[in-house]
């Protein structure tokens, strides 16, 4: 897993936004690292058995989690963060430019209005498993694969989300489970569909 140290300089680029911009609690920026960065930073799991992508989009970015460490993290893939929120959309902008972050592409839209298709799609913390596979399925390349940040209560939301996964000839093939580096054990999971 990554190095705190390496993301520095983002993590004082996000708190800047973040005291104009509420993107996350003002409660949460001491948990910065470990409840956003270090949970964005776990595609590093699915990478690691699926292989790298070299386009990904990620839907309902927010405050940029995960799409930001990711493309600060992974340079050869493109990154692009879709929002409907301006504001949340601008102070990305602000942070790509102040980073230099070049494979990231934030857009002010929403995912339906999207024509284009990409090897992995992600979101986190947006809305139960069924909803997003209606937005996130569509958007996959033959043989791509949603990555769904999800936490604890997954059995529910799969069993929730069986019929949209076989109206896009989708499948769930693995869920790949890890904690937080906090006090409490906070357990998360990265479900990982794929489209046939």
């Amino acid at each position: 897993m990554a190095n705190k140290e390496f993301y520095k300089e983002y993590m004082e680029a996000f708190l800047e936004e973040n005291s104009k911009v509420n993107l996350i609690s003002k409660n949460d920026e001491k948990f910065l690292w470990e409840k956003h960065i270090y949970d964005s930073l776990a595609i590093e799991k699915f990478f690691d058995k699926y292989g790298l992508c070299k386009t990904l989009l990620d839907i309902g970015t927010g405050g940029g989690f995960p799409a930001v460490p990711i493309a600060l993290t992974y340079k050869d893939i493109k990154v692009t963060a879709v929002d409907s929120i301006a504001k949340k959309i601008r102070a990305i902008s602000s942070m790509k430019e102040k980073l230099g972050i070049n494979n990231l592409e934030p857009v002010c839209s929403r995912v339906e209005n999207f024509d284009a298709k990409y090897d992995v799609v992600t979101s986190r913390a947006v809305s139960s498993l069924k909803n997003i596979c209606e937005y996130a399925l569509p958007k996959l390349k033959k043989n791509g694969y949603f990555v769904a940040y999800k936490s604890r209560k997954t059995p529910e939301e799969i069993e929730e989300a069986k019929n949209i996964l076989k109206k896009y000839n989708a499948k769930i093939v693995d869920i790949i489970e890890y904690e937080l580096p906090l006090e409490e054990k906070l357990t998360r999971n990265l479900v990982i569909i794929k489209r046939f």
